[in-house]
């Protein structure tokens, strides 16, 4: 058996939870209306606790304002929580040291919802993608890293030959592939995809649902999908919870959610709900 970062054995249970939240939460300070006010802080996310297991999709659905965006930067250890954890392979991401940290990296990545802002449009295609190798304690030399380059562009769909292009050479859809690809270049086990699609045409969406989902199965990735568009998670996800106000009001699979929702919140969300994948 694995010990685990607080010293215990690690179960077969432990073995197949990737992510694991306890009680997380997030709250920020809002400013001064004046010497003698000092308003309550905006309460961001309110304890939120869920698993995802290795190899499956969870979903994280929401209006704008619901805490999902606070929750992916979270996971990516991009911000710190004011209580709760946040364990990876069962580390504790917040309890690790600045070395320690830029290691576990390797294990988790994201896709972010704008395939144009994501990209700098300065960087060839190579030294985007090539760019979080980087961070590797033990990083490839220049022929080794072009040829991971290229290999993982062709995984995605693309030509070895893009990686010499600029983003501006490319389609929506492609660049969101060029984007996956970066996130794929370490070999994580985890993806945070934040808004993958939103930003794509519906015929296009498709094709990158599609190729997500291939990629998980042939290289065993674990998803954290976040939307607020209840027919994408439904296509990608084998478990949802439904964000609101920084709490979880609602979990289950897609079709519990979805053929029989129990909470009001998630009854508005389906009724708003936009057409299928």
């Amino acid at each position: 058996m694995i010990a685990s970062s607080r010293g215990a054995p690690e179960t077969a249970a432990d073995a197949a939870c990737l992510l694991r939240v306890s009680d997380l939460k997030r709250s920020y300070a809002r400013p001064r209306t004046s010497l003698w006010h000092r308003p309550e802080p905006l309460q961001a996310l309110r304890g939120l606790s869920f698993e995802l297991q290795a190899g499956q999709s969870l979903g994280v659905v929401g209006e704008s304002g619901s805490g999902k965006s606070t929750l992916a930067r979270l996971v990516m250890a991009l911000d710190k929580p004011s209580a709760g954890s946040v364990e990876l392979l069962g580390r504790d991401l917040n309890r690790l040291g600045e070395q320690e940290l830029r290691a576990a990296r390797r294990d988790f990545q994201m896709v972010f919802q704008d395939p144009y802002g994501s990209l700098d449009p300065r960087m060839t295609v190579e030294r985007i993608v090539g760019e979080p190798l980087g961070t590797l304690m033990e990083r490839p030399g220049p022929a080794a890293r072009r040829q991971q380059v290229r290999s993982v562009l062709e995984q995605v769909g693309l030509r070895a030959q893009d990686a010499d292009k600029y983003p501006h050479e490319f389609s929506g859809g492609q660049r969101q592939r060029i984007a996956i690809a970066r996130a794929l270049i370490t070999r994580p086990r985890l993806i945070v995809a934040d808004e993958p699609v939103s930003a794509l045409d519906v015929s296009v969406q498709a094709q990158v649902l599609n190729l997500m989902q291939d990629l998980q199965r042939e290289l065993g990735l674990s998803y954290l999908f976040i939307s607020h568009d209840l027919a994408v998670v439904q296509h990608v996800c084998d478990q949802v919870i439904v964000l609101h106000q920084g709490e979880i009001v609602e979990r289950g699979t897609p079709d519990q959610l979805f053929s029989a929702p129990e909470h009001p919140y998630t009854q508005a969300l389906l009724k708003a709900a936009p057409r299928a994948i």
